[in-house]
């Protein structure tokens, strides 16, 4: 559904998909400071029932959905008295995706987004995406679904909300380069010894955004990056060998495209979530964000720096998962969740990460398990396959 099919005085209707995150939060406040201009009917949160409630309240939801039935309780709590429907597990999260809405905004982190997602493709809707592992784990099925449901998918990635405006709907045979670009992390001027005897806290103090611990840890090793590469060859129809990686420690430039003619747009704003929120929020008109423009006099410079795979192995092996494809990217995916969340619980190190995805994948591969998946069930069973060879590699 787009904005030309409603009434244009009426709120956009809206439900938010993880609602208690990072970005669930940046859209709270875009939201909140734009009065009269949406309604909040439905949103999703992980674990944390007392903070969805809180979040359900402050936003005026109508349906609140807990992931993990052990925060239901505590959500019912939050809520008693109020006239707001809750549920708890992935049924009611599929049922909140399907809420009627204007616009969805996916903002699960991890697969566990992946069927709320297609859930929501399957009732037409637009997106707002800003789950990546939605196209990593099935990009061709869910891009199928697409279009054959009349579902838009808007990015809300910072990198791919910054190329689909300077892309502006041109043809994407006309690109000769697309190019998302990496702040380097915390680790961006250490040695490869050091980086792989981090501590945890260290690994989770970004430099610049302010995120949950899972994709702090996938910007600390540039995981993300090959993850947003895998997202853009899907998003945007562009192949493997057009899609590039530069460290811009500023994060100000934050997608290039670069045209046959010798033409490149790049999509600049300072590092807040807001403005790519605001941006998918409005689509295709504008609001107020809260976040000024870059100001460039004050910046001074701009600096852009190769990628050193040798320090992050990481994107490295991500980029060989994008160029096999098939269901390279989706074991891929699953094995670096196990290994991240290894990691977070001490029982791995920071140089273990890329190694337990690498012999994830090549156990795969040898016994044949990584066919494409031509539909969400195939993509989850390949998933779930790789967790556990992930998991077996741990033990």
């Amino acid at each position: 559904m787009t904005p030309s099919h409603r009434n244009e005085r009426a709120p956009k209707r809206l439900v938010l998909l993880g609602a208690t995150g990072s970005i669930g939060k940046s859209c709270a406040r875009v939201i909140l400071d734009n009065p009269g201009k949406f309604s909040v009917e439905a949103v999703v949160g992980g674990r944390d029932g007392a903070a969805l409630a809180c979040t359900a309240l402050e936003l005026g939801a109508k349906f609140a959905a807990i992931a993990d039935p052990a925060g239901y309780a505590d959500l019912k709590a939050g809520l008693a008295g109020h006239n707001v429907e809750v549920a708890s597990g992935p049924e009611a999260m599929e049922a909140a995706a399907r809420w009627p809405a204007d616009l969805v905004v996916s903002a699960i982190v991890g697969a566990v987004g992946l069927r709320p997602t297609y859930a929501a493709i399957e009732e037409g809707r637009a997106i707002a995406l800003a789950n990546k592992e939605t196209l990593v784990c099935a990009g061709t099925a869910v891009m199928r679904a697409v279009a054959r449901h009349g579902a838009a998918l808007l990015p809300l990635d910072s990198e791919h909300n910054a190329i689909f405006q300077a892309l502006g709907g041109r043809d994407p045979s006309e690109v000769t380069c697309m190019t998302v670009t990496a702040s380097g992390g915390p680790f961006r001027e250490w040695s490869a010894e050091r980086i792989a005897k981090c501590t945890r806290a260290e690994a989770l103090a970004h430099p610049k955004w302010s995120m949950g611990p899972k994709i702090s840890i996938d910007s600390a090793s540039l995981m993300n990056k090959g993850l947003e590469l895998i997202e853009a060859h899907h998003l945007f129809a562009i192949p493997p060998e057009k899609l590039a990686v530069v460290v811009h420690p500023q994060s100000i430039v934050h997608g290039l495209i670069a045209f046959a003619d010798g033409s490149t747009l790049a999509g600049l704003a300072n590092p807040d979530m807001r403005t790519a929120v605001a941006h998918c929020l409005a689509y295709p008109d504008r609001l107020p964000s809260g976040v000024p423009a870059p100001d460039l006099i004050a910046l001074s410079k701009l600096t852009f720096e190769p990628v050193d795979y040798d320090r992050f192995p990481a994107l490295r092996i991500a980029r060989e998962a994008l160029a096999e494809g098939a269901g390279a990217p989706t074991a891929l995916n699953a094995a670096n969740e196990v290994a991240v969340a290894a990691f977070l619980d001490g029982k791995i190190t920071f140089g273990q990460l890329a190694e337990i995805v690498a012999r994830t994948l090549d156990a795969m591969r040898a016994k044949g398990e990584l066919e494409t998946p031509g539909d969400v069930a195939a993509a989850l069973a390949i998933h779930h396959a790789a967790r556990d060879r992930a998991a077996a590699l741990l033990a």
